[in-house]
């Protein structure tokens, strides 16, 4: 019994600590990553940044917009949006 206690407060510090990093590492993204040079600064950009993080995702397939998609691209490492590398992402499914 102590044993599986114990295994269950080791797990859940490391659950605790995976997620705190995730929060650390999206703030840091945020603000050291800039937007490619073909885009202009828009009003809604900041809201985006409260609607959207990076939780991960990498392909089109596992966005729900356009939005959502240009904000993963601009915010995000290691996405996998613009192929042909026009800073536009998901042309053939969102961004048309």
């Amino acid at each position: 019994m102590k044993k599986l206690i114990l295994i269950l407060a080791v797990g859940f510090a490391a659950w605790q600590f995976y997620f705190k990093h995730q929060d650390r590492q999206t703030i840091t993204s945020y603000e050291s990553d800039r937007a490619p040079s073909s885009y202009t600064a828009q009003p809604a950009a900041p809201s985006l940044a409260r609607s959207y993080s990076c939780d991960g995702r990498t392909y089109c397939s596992q966005m729900s917009s356009c939005e959502e998609a240009t904000y993963f691209l601009q915010h995000c490492p290691g996405v996998k949006m613009d192929g042909d590398s026009d800073g536009v992402p998901c042309e053939q499914q969102w961004c048309r």
